[in-house]
């Protein structure tokens, strides 16, 4: 077991598996090593098997997925409500815990900053913040403004 171990280890992982291996028919070396190697090679089947169908099910998923994602994005002008949590240390915003706003805003876009950043037209109240944010921080403002 040890020696077959040692094998795959050693010689199988850098020069790949032989068709064939010689030997000089010593009993012990022939029915331990063999029997070990054999079990060890069924396990790394077995294991490159889950592998494949796991990567065949994860780009099968990924399919699937990217057909419902639509990128967001965002015209300058347009109004955008901007998620609280990246900074919700540095301000406090309304109430407590549960019942804290999960979005703020509407902020007025000024700029589109490569592909997936805005620049936004901050309060004075938010000056510490800096005004550049990724668009997953980001949803479209639905509300009219008045």
């Amino acid at each position: 077991d040890k020696l077959a171990r040692i094998y795959l280890k050693e010689v199988a992982t850098r020069h790949g598996i032989p068709v064939s291996i010689i030997s000089d028919r010593d009993p012990r070396f022939a029915s331990n090593f063999s029997r070990s190697l054999q079990d060890a090679l069924e396990n790394t089947k077995k294991i490159v098997q889950i592998k494949q169908r796991m990567q065949a099910a994860r780009d099968r998923q990924k399919s699937y997925a990217d057909l419902k994602c639509k990128p967001m994005e965002f015209q300058v002008g347009d109004k955008v409500m901007l998620k609280v949590s990246p900074w919700k240390r540095v301000v406090r915003f309304g109430k407590r815990g549960k019942l804290n706003p999960r979005y703020v805003g509407p902020f007025k876009v000024l700029e589109r900053i490569g592909d997936v950043a805005y620049k936004l037209d901050l309060l004075e109240e938010l000056s510490r913040v800096h005004n550049t944010f990724h668009v997953s921080n980001l949803k479209k403002c639905h509300a009219d403004e008045h």
